[in-house]
């Protein structure tokens, strides 16, 4: 009988973002202040729900920021995975606070359309103006990163869809200035609201499935098992599982019966390695049986 264990973690080279987070996020703390005043000032809803836009986007980069910091942390002996799961739980509370957010924002837009307030147009215009350019110098700060950091390339489309948003105000202060079409102004925060539900809802329903330890994103566990399953020696495929340890580390734990068991090192570093290249799990857990022992995790009528 043959009774091997393999633990393997994969370790990149880390980038330091410390700098981009940061400046990304004052620079849109700064924006979310001048948005507010100006949107009080000007009486525009789609100012002040483009701030409520703005604050996600702070709160994403905190997220994110986070997700970098706590995978640096050691695990303990009370914590064996270390505080990798932080990251899950912090999106999962994103979610939620903004879904409240623009459900507020939503009301007070469809007030509007009964009772539509003058609004300053030159102001809307000038203040978005100002955010597709903070945004977009943000996602700048994250473009290079973001080919090959899912964790990165989430902040970078995130202030790209903002660069947009900011658009679709402007564009919404035009229209105000030309018709005097007043109602354009929660008709562009309802358009809004429906751009962060639309992201917001993904968010929720992922960090929902990861809290849960279902598998990510992207990864196909019928595809893993059949790759086991095609490796020479190997009989039986059983206890395959895939969750998120955090927002961007996928971990595996499988057992594998084998024919021949003479090679094992060999070939758990050989998986390992593909498990990581072909399929992006990061932490790998892999028991080798012999076959000739009930093991207790065994689904009836294994080998």
């Amino acid at each position: 009988m043959g009774h091997d264990h393999n633990h393997e973690h994969h370790h990149h080279s880390p980038v330091n973002y410390g700098f981009a987070f940061g400046f990304g996020i004052i620079l849109n703390i700064l924006f979310i202040i001048v948005e507010v005043v100006y949107g009080i000032v000007g009486d525009s809803l789609a100012l002040l729900a483009d701030a409520g836009h703005n604050l996600s986007d702070v709160l994403g980069l905190l997220i994110a920021w986070i997700a970098v910091w706590l995978g640096k942390k050691a695990p303990t002996s009370k914590r064996t995975y270390g505080f990798k799961k932080s990251s899950i739980l912090a999106a999962l509370f994103n979610a939620v606070f903004l879904l409240v957010a623009i459900g507020a924002i939503a009301w007070e837009a469809i007030q509007r359309f009964s009772s539509p307030s003058p609004v300053e147009g030159g102001i809307i215009i000038s203040v978005a103006l100002v955010g597709i350019v903070i945004n977009s110098i943000t996602a700048l700060l994250f473009m290079k990163g973001s080919k090959d950091d899912l964790n990165i390339r989430g902040a970078f489309l995130h202030m790209v869809a903002d660069a947009v948003v900011s658009l679709g105000v402007v564009i919404s202060g035009f229209i105000v200035l030309w018709t005097g079409w007043n109602w354009m102004d929660p008709l562009m925060s309802l358009v809004i609201v429906i751009v962060i539900f639309i992201g917001t809802w993904g968010l929720l329903r992922e960090s929902i499935n990861l809290s849960l330890d279902a598998v990510p994103n992207g990864i196909d566990v019928n595809q893993i098992q059949q790759y086991l399953k095609d490796i020479p020696t190997v009989v039986d495929v059983h206890d395959l599982h895939v969750w998120g340890m955090s927002t961007t580390e996928p971990a595996l734990t499988v057992h594998l019966i084998r024919s021949d068991i003479t090679d094992n090192d060999v070939l758990l570093q050989k998986i390992s390695m593909e498990l990581h290249d072909r399929f992006g799990i990061e932490h790998t857990t892999i028991q080798i049986e012999k076959g000739t022992y009930d093991c207790l995790q065994a689904p009836i009528g294994s080998i």
